[in-house]
């Protein structure tokens, strides 16, 4: 029976680049449907039909392993183009000592690695390290493509169950599956926010608009008139501001401040008759000790790859994010938060489904997580 190929953890090469282990269920094509949600160019790269000889991590592999692999009826690992310098090659087979001696989850087993140039820039900033990726990299963050390109890697690992090891540190990063549980619903149809209340009341009755808690009623009344109650206009500090413009073009100053503010008057009064339609709002729920939850309507400018061609986008995508905002706002950022923060995050989690749920139901489209990643709406 064919097997994958074997990770050559003797290479010295193998050390230097960032690997992504994944748990034995995870098929290629979903590392690739990933690899497509970020990159537009993202392909799996031909070889040459008369090519027996499988890739290798850094170039081709050598002949003894090439002729071992196809001797032995491995299957050859494969190419998928991220980026323009960048590629990721797998899937290869980890037995258990492979994980362990490169300080990766024993229950890792399938391996891709990724090859990319080495771009650093400074020294971590302080401040929130949900990835870890400021833990990995103390004396340098990676930055332009290998930034990119090793986000994308700690995301799909964070989707798919999996660990990431970074480069010559050789720091595991194994991210938390449930730390982010935000959900976005995109549509090219708008819910106008008395629809969007209702269902969301329909899983949550405590949902409300988030709105201003007072009204404009326009100008206080003397504003912009002067001691005499004539118009006024605020003047800069050694000068004398609109009358002084006036003044040189030769424009009566008193009959002009007056046209002015019986402009800005009728405007006000006709907004406030007539208020423009709202192109974005929010509801609002209140989770108590857990938070609140939110759901925020928007026009939506930037799209996943993999939604950008399709014809119901063409003419404009409206996203509504279902996000959750903990007590303690600054432990999203955290890698290890504490455990108050899990467990209210594992309260909330099953509202952000629901709500995502019932207005996916509403108006169709699709779901994306945090990552810009696609969700099945059957899988929440």
């Amino acid at each position: 029976m064919a097997r994958l190929t074997r990770l050559p953890v003797d290479d010295p090469g193998l050390r230097d680049r960032h690997i992504l282990a994944l748990p034995p269920d995870v098929e290629a094509d979903e590392v690739e449907v990933l690899a497509i949600s970020r990159f537009s160019s993202a392909r799996w790269e031909e070889r040459p039909q008369d090519s027996l000889q499988p890739r290798g991590i850094i170039g081709p592999m050598t002949a003894a392993l090439g002729i071992r692999a196809v001797g032995s009826a491995t299957i050859p690992t494969r190419t998928l183009r991220l980026a323009r310098l960048s590629t990721l090659n797998g899937p290869y087979r980890m037995e258990t000592e492979d994980a362990v001696s490169l300080g990766l989850p024993a229950t890792a087993t399938l391996a891709y690695v990724l090859v990319c140039p080495r771009e650093r820039g400074e020294k971590p900033y302080p401040g929130g390290d949900r990835d870890g990726l400021k833990r990995a990299f103390p004396d340098g963050m990676p930055i332009r493509e290998e930034e990119r390109v090793l986000q994308w890697l700690v995301a799909a690992a964070r989707r798919l169950g999996g660990s990431v090891r970074t480069g010559e540190n050789g720091v595991v990063l194994t991210p938390d599956v449930d730390s982010a549980i935000d959900l976005t619903v995109l549509s090219d149809s708008w819910l106008e926010p008395a629809e969007a209340l209702a269902a969301v009341q329909s899983v949550q009755p405590r949902a409300r608009l988030s709105e201003p808690t007072s009204t404009w009623t326009g100008p206080a009344p003397g504003v912009g008139r002067d001691a005499g109650g004539r118009p006024g206009w605020v003047v800069e500090a050694g000068g004398r501001g609109l009358s002084a413009a006036l003044e040189r073009y030769g424009v009566d100053d008193e009959a002009e401040r007056q046209r002015l503010m019986d402009e800005a008057s009728a405007y006000d009064e006709l907004m406030l008759a007539v208020p423009p339609l709202p192109e974005a709002y929010g509801v609002l729920v209140d989770l108590g000790h857990d938070g609140m939850l939110s759901v925020e309507a928007g026009v939506e400018t930037s799209l996943p790859p993999l939604m950008r061609d399709l014809p119901w986008t063409r003419d404009g995508v409206v996203a509504y994010r279902v996000h959750w905002e903990p007590p303690f706002i600054e432990e999203l950022e955290s890698e290890r938060p504490s455990f108050e923060h899990r467990v209210a995050r594992s309260r909330a989690a099953p509202l952000v489904q629901a709500v995502a749920r019932v207005v996916h139901a509403a108006i169709g489209g699709e779901i994306a997580d945090e990552a810009d990643f696609l969700v099945d709406p059957e899988d929440i």
